[in-house]
């Protein structure tokens, strides 16, 4: 079976209906579209995206949070209206350098976000379902100590069971008023609601999202505030990772096919 993180839920209904099924390609990084329990149960393989989508991903997260701090997305409307030539110059946006960045989730693409914006002379903290040897960044098990010692707050993790509203409103308060949130993870990873009331009430300072709750509908109240920066769900796309996706899902059906191992084989827990 090939599918896709935006096609049906490959659930347990669907799978009984082929017996004969022993590989689920999909399309994507994510899986919370796919029962992996059953999958293991019934003996079939899972293989997903790799980390064909990591890079892209991680540049539109800096993408993301250079835009809303420098307010590049605010100002260019403001240009576009006419309103630097009746209003004068535009508020002032603020400098990257030296912002402690709290990633929530250290995997492939959580590890380039924290590489590319070390470069920019941030420092890094994270929260992930375990430590990691392999970095010397401070390590929080609680959510909410993490945001409270954020400037930034990067959700970089999957969606499951665990993670769905993970980031609530205690966790939202806890980032402050000046503290801004990059969701490039899944959209219900947030609870959609808490968030666009922490923004219409100025009890976080801005959010930059290109995944949302309900896909492709995205609250109306985010659409006036200068301190949000929205993209449709594109982090993961362009012309080199559609070509390199292509490459690895003909790689995986050739494995399978061949009896070789995959090539990005789902270790089931």
């Amino acid at each position: 079976m090939l599918c896709s993180g935006t096609g049906p839920r490959i659930a347990p209904e669907i799978l009984r209906l082929l017996p004969s099924l022993r590989l689920v390609v999909t399309t994507s990084a994510g899986l919370n579209h796919i029962d992996l329990s059953e999958c293991r149960r019934l003996g079939i393989a899972v293989a997903n995206a790799g980390e064909v989508f990591s890079e892209d991903v991680a540049d539109m997260a800096v993408g993301l949070l250079i835009d809303l701090l420098r307010k590049v997305s605010a100002a260019d409307r403001y240009v576009r209206q006419g309103l630097w030539v009746s209003k004068g110059d535009y508020p002032l946006g603020s400098k990257l350098g030296g912002k402690q960045i709290g990633i929530v989730g250290l995997g492939s693409i959580g590890f380039l976000v924290a590489k590319r914006l070390e470069a920019f002379g941030c420092s890094i903290l994270y929260n992930s379902r375990k430590k990691k040897d392999f970095v010397s960044y401070p390590f929080y098990t609680n959510i909410c100590e993490l945001a409270a010692k954020s400037d930034v707050l990067i959700i970089c993790c999957g969606l499951n069971e665990q993670t769905q509203h993970m980031i609530n409103r205690e966790v939202l308060l806890a980032l402050g008023k000046e503290g801004v949130i990059i969701n490039i993870g899944r959209g219900a990873i947030i609870d959609e609601k808490e968030l666009v009331q922490c923004l219409v009430q100025g009890e976080i300072g801005g959010a930059g999202l290109d995944v949302f709750e309900n896909e492709p509908s995205v609250p109306k109240e985010l659409f006036d505030l200068d301190n949000v920066v929205l993209s449709p769900h594109l982090a993961v796309f362009t012309p080199e990772s559609f070509k390199a996706l292509c490459d690895l899902l003909i790689g995986n059906l050739e494995a399978f096919f061949s009896d070789k191992p995959l090539l990005s084989p789902v270790m089931f827990e």
